[in-house]
């Protein structure tokens, strides 16, 4: 099966629907799928609930897909860096589910492998255990998280083969790979693609199994706290 496609558009082709679920990797704006995001927002496709650590920064990352009101639920874990994501939560314009970083990645990761559900201790006592199942194991109480299930994956690796097997670098490992595996299709944007055979086994960090589709693109990997020493 082809899996590489000329440029985003084009990988994203029959995919997008409004209304839709999609889980998005990154961490920070380290690793996002910001050729992919920028072609959801070209699409026009609207009423959109994200699954994804934080929506990156005003203009740039999910945060351009809040501009333009095609995001209507968030379930994150940090919003700290978006003002735009602040003001439409604050005034009732954008629904959000609050996750631990942790539990998000471990819902998405559960989802991937077919699992429904977990316990985590993590939010017990607090507002993130409102509404939840709670059940008691060795005398210790938890809650019960539900796997996500999305109907769209995007990613962002460092180099695929065109079978997609994915090598992601540094943080961007984060949380990208539970992202990329619990979408019913997932479409990955790659710096490099390099011949099938040429990645070390050992160094494939996610499995071409999970990837359906793959783009080749020039990324501007912006910094999200710049900080320097005084001349």
């Amino acid at each position: 099966m082809k899996k590489i496609y000329p440029n985003a558009a084009a990988a994203l082709d029959g995919l997008l629907h409004d209304g839709m679920f999609i889980a998005a990797g990154g961490f920070g704006l380290c690793g996002i799928p910001e050729l992919l995001l920028s072609a959801i927002k070209d699409a026009g496709t609207k009423d959109l609930t994200f699954a994804s650590n934080n929506a990156g920064v005003d203009d740039f990352g999910i945060g351009i897909l809040l501009q333009t009101r095609q995001v209507k639920k968030m379930i994150s874990s940090y919003v700290g860096e978006n003002a735009e994501f602040m003001r439409q939560y604050l005034s009732g314009e954008l629904e959000l589910e609050f996750n631990p970083q942790g539990t998000l990645a471990e819902r998405m990761r559960a989802g991937g492998c077919g699992i429904p559900g977990f316990y985590t201790k993590t939010g017990v006592g607090t507002v993130i255990a409102d509404g939840k199942e709670h059940k008691d194991f060795n005398g210790e109480t938890y809650i019960m998280e539900e796997g996500i299930f999305a109907d769209l994956a995007i990613v962002k690796a460092w180099k695929a083969d065109a079978t997609g097997n994915l090598v992601f670098r540094k943080t961007a490992r984060n949380f990208n790979p539970p992202a990329a595996m619990c979408g019913k299709t997932c479409v990955a944007e790659v710096e490099e693609i390099v011949p099938t055979g040429s990645l070390d086994p050992d160094s494939i960090h996610l499995p071409g199994i999970y990837v359906h589709r793959l783009i080749q693109g020039e990324h501007e990997k912006r910094i999200e706290q710049r900080t320097v020493r005084s001349a």
